[in-house]
């Protein structure tokens, strides 16, 4: 015991009035381990499969984050303590410091504020499909300065928190797993409009990513300058790949109006020319000649 009490009281580093022994480095080594413990334990509590059911996935993902940034920050204090710093008499004594730091970081502060805030409010969480500055991305992670997205070209993009928080965002995913969309087309005046709406309401409900038949809509919704214009609603849960469910969509369309005889117009423009304005021209050309 004697040999284990002076290896632990071992002196490795001196800096004026700071030592470090060996047993400071064990003790800093077990509040690690201690830290890591207590963070796998609380993540398996909150992911077991028996409670996921009725604990949102995205909310245990921020309630997780938030549990483990409070942790590693008590877990440095201690670390601090240990060695002998005193975390108060640090945060008072360089208080100017963190002013001018603040001042110099207000981006990255506004950042950090912004994915507590995400987290906390739980408004964004993970798989939801966002529209950001006209580009549709899905969250895969949400961190503490700055979120991690997919777009659908699967380009990984890093958004800042600040940008989530006070920009305008469209969320498709937050009250459901499914949203609506339409296609527009336009066909030739003179078509059958209860046959076009059939084959349009029969086009959309043919692809199997779309759902709810019966909400499943084709409308009238124009007279165009050279086509009557109709537009399709239909509900999808595949909101994050709904640009290739739209491009089928259009292609099974076009086949239907093609067995039916249903034809898309396209602008036509009519020149015309007076023939009072032939005759000046012949006059100037003979006093030419």
């Amino acid at each position: 015991m004697e040999i284990l009490r002076e290896f632990l009281e071992f002196e490795l580093i001196r800096a004026g009035g700071y030592q470090i022994r060996v047993y400071t480095l064990v003790t800093i080594l077990i509040i690690f381990l201690i830290t890591k413990l207590i963070l796998v334990l609380i993540k398996k509590t909150l992911f077991r499969k028996r409670k996921i059911n009725e604990f949102d996935k995205g909310n245990a993902y921020a309630l997780f984050q938030i549990i483990r940034y409070v942790i590693w920050v008590i877990a440095i204090g201690l670390v601090l303590e240990t060695i002998g710093i005193k975390v108060t008499v640090l945060i008072a004594g360089s208080a100017a410091l963190l002013v001018g730091i603040g001042l110099g970081l207000q981006q990255t502060f506004n950042d950090v504020l912004s994915g507590i805030i995400l987290l906390s409010e739980k408004s964004i969480k993970i798989d939801d499909i966002l529209e950001i500055d006209g580009d549709i991305v899905k969250i895969q992670s949400i961190g503490l300065r700055t979120s991690k997205g997919l777009n659908t070209d699967d380009i990984s993009i890093i958004i800042p928190n600040s940008l989530i928080t006070t920009d305008k965002v469209i969320n498709w995913s937050h009250q459901t797993k499914k949203a609506r969309f339409r296609i527009d087309v336009g066909v030739a005046y003179g078509s059958d409009v209860d046959l076009v709406i059939k084959s349009l309401e029969d086009s959309a409900f043919e692809h199997p990513d779309t759902s709810d038949r019966e909400l499943t809509e084709a409308r009238l919704v124009n007279f165009g300058n050279s086509s009557l214009d109709f537009q399709v609603l239909f509900f999808s849960k595949n909101i994050f790949r709904i640009n290739k469910v739209k491009s089928d969509i259009r292609r099974i369309i076009n086949k239907k109006f093609t067995e039916n005889n249903i034809s898309i117009p396209f602008p036509q423009m009519d020149l015309n020319l007076k023939s009072n304005y032939t005759e000046p021209l012949k006059k100037i050309k003979n006093m030419k000649t």
